[in-house]
């Protein structure tokens, strides 16, 4: 999987709702927050769901029972590729 170059890891995040950069632009995290545990849960197993369809897999770390955060990036590329936007669009599109 190719690496992405600055300006298309720019325009890609412009198409993204609450996406920053981080890790010296390695990896891409959006911070979630929920009413409750339950719910948090649930979307958890929806984003593994999407991981698993993609066979692309952010990591994802649950604190304070209702706060959520999903990094992306593509571990063997050492940074942003396609695929990491377009996890990232599909997990956008279940809070619509």
């Amino acid at each position: 999987m190719e690496l992405l170059p600055v300006a298309q890891i720019n325009e890609n995040l412009s198409k993204l709702s609450d996406w920053n950069l981080e890790d010296n632009g390695k990896s891409i995290v959006k911070n979630f927050e929920f009413e409750n545990f339950r719910e948090a849960v649930n979307f958890i197993n929806k984003v593994a769901e999407i991981a698993e369809q993609e066979n692309h897999h952010p990591d994802m770390v649950l604190h304070d029972y209702n706060q959520l955060e999903i990094k992306l990036t593509t571990h063997s590329a050492h940074g942003l590729t396609k695929k990491d936007f377009d996890v990232a669009l599909k997990i956008d599109e279940l809070e619509k």
